[in-house]
C-alpha cells in the first residue's frame, strides 16, 4: 500500500477517506515542516498532503531531483507556498482545493466588513472591559453599509461571491479590478488600476491569489488613494498587504479601518497592529468550519488518489 503524510491533524472523515486509499502518516504537531522534514517526506512517502506554511520551496526540491513522492495534494485553495515549477520539474504534481473554499471564505469577508464599518470589535472590547458607559446618539459612530460602493480587488470565485453578497444582500454597487471582464448576473464596473478602484470604493476587499506578482500589490500609494472613510478588507493573502504600509496608514487616520483575516508574516502580528482600535484582527478563520475542512480535505484525498493511481487529478495546478 503506498504510503501518504497528512502534515498536520485533518477532520476524521478526511483522515478515514485517505485510509481506505493509503497508510497514512498524520504528523502531531501543528506548525509547518521545517525544510529538512520537508526533504525527508520527498524521499519517503508517495505523496504528501501539505498545507499553508509548508513551504516546498525550489531550495526543497534541489536535492531531490528523483524523489519517491509523486503528488503534494495541498490542503487549500492557495499554494503559493509551494513552488509549483520546481515540483513539475522533480515529476512531482501539485494540486489545490477550489470551489470548496469560495462560500465560506467570503462568509468571513462579509464577517470583517461588517465589524470594521460598525466598529463592532472595539466595540465588544469597550463592554468587555467594563467601560460602557450606556447608549446615547452619537456614540461609536461607524459606517452604514448599506447601499455603499464595494471594490474587489480580483474576481475569481471568491471574489464574485463576496460581490453577489454585497450587491444582492446590501444594495452595494460594486466596482473590481481583474486582468479580463467578468460576465456577472449584476451590473459591476471594472478598472483598469487598483488606485482607480481605491478612490470610487467605499469598502475595499481583496481576494486576489498570492505568490510574486501580487506581493504588496496593496502598497502605501494605494493607500494613499483609498478615501478616508474606507475600510480595507483582506481574505487572500497577508503579504499582498505592505503591512508596515498599512499601519501607518490607520496610526495617521488615512483610512477609517481595517479587516485581516491573514497577515504578512502569519503568524507573527506586528504589536503596532495590534495596539490598533480602528482594525479587526482574525486568526485565520476563513475555512474553519467543520463541513467546510471536510469538504477541502476529501478533495485534497481525491487528488492523492487520482495522481497516485496514474490519472489526472482533478484540481492539478502544474
Amino acid at each position: 500500500m503506498m504510503r501518504v503524510l497528512m502534515t498536520r491533524a485533518y477532520p476524521d472523515r478526511v483522515v478515514a477517506e485517505a485510509e481506505k486509499y493509503f497508510e497514512v502518516e498524520i504528523r502531531e504537531e501543528t506548525t509547518p515542516l521545517k525544510v529538512g522534514q520537508m526533504r525527508g517526506a520527498l524521499a519517503l512517502y508517495d505523496g504528501i498532503l501539505p498545507t499553508l506554511g509548508d513551504a516546498f520551496s525550489a531550495q526543497v526540491f534541489a536535492e531531490e531531483s528523483n524523489p519517491r513522492c509523486k503528488v503534494l495534494a495541498n490542503f487549500g485553495v492557495g499554494y503559493n507556498h509551494i513552488d509549483a515549477e520546481a515540483a513539475r520539474a522533480a515529476g512531482v504534481a501539485v494540486t489545490n482545493t477550489p470551489g470548496a473554499v469560495t462560500d465560506a471564505t467570503a462568509d468571513i469577508a462579509m464577517t470583517l466588513i461588517l465589524m470594521s464599518a460598525r466598529r463592532a470589535g472595539e466595540g465588544e472590547r469597550l463592554v468587555r472591559a467594563g467601560n460602557w458607559a450606556g447608549w446615547h446618539p452619537t456614540q461609536m459612530m461607524g459606517l452604514h453599509v448599506t447601499g455603499k460602493t464595494v471594490g474587489i480587488i480580483g474576481m475569481g470565485r471568491i471574489g464574485q461571491a463576496v460581490a453577489r453578497r454585497c450587491h444582492f444582500g446590501f444594495g452595494m454597487q460594486v466596482v473590481y479590478v481583474n486582468r479580463s471582464e467578468k460576465q456577472l448576473d449584476f451590473e459591476a464596473r471594472r478598472f483598469d488600476s487598483p488606485e482607480e478602484l481605491a478612490g470610487e470604493a467605499d469598502i475595499v476587499v481583496i481576494c486576489v491569489p498570492g505568490g510574486a506578482r501580487t506581493h504588496h500589490l496593496i502598497d502605501a500609494p494605494f493607500l494613499a488613494s483609498m478615501r478616508p472613510h474606507a475600510h480595507l478588507i483582506n481574505v487572500a493573502r497577508g503579504d499582498v498587504v505592505d503591512e508596515a504600509a498599512l499601519i501607518r496608514a490607520l496610526e495617521g487616520g488615512r483610512i477609517a479601518g481595517a479587516g485581516l483575516d491573514v497577515y504578512e508574516h502569519e503568524p507573527q502580528v506586528p504589536e503596532a497592529l495590534r495596539a490598533l482600535d480602528n482594525v479587526t484582527l482574525l486568526p485565520h478563520l476563513g475555512t474553519a468550519a467543520l463541513e467546510v475542512r471536510e469538504r477541502m480535505g476529501l478533495m485534497a484525498v481525491e487528488n492523492l488518489r487520482a495522481a497516485l493511481a496514474g490519472e489526472t487529478p482533478p484540481n492539478l495546478v502544474n
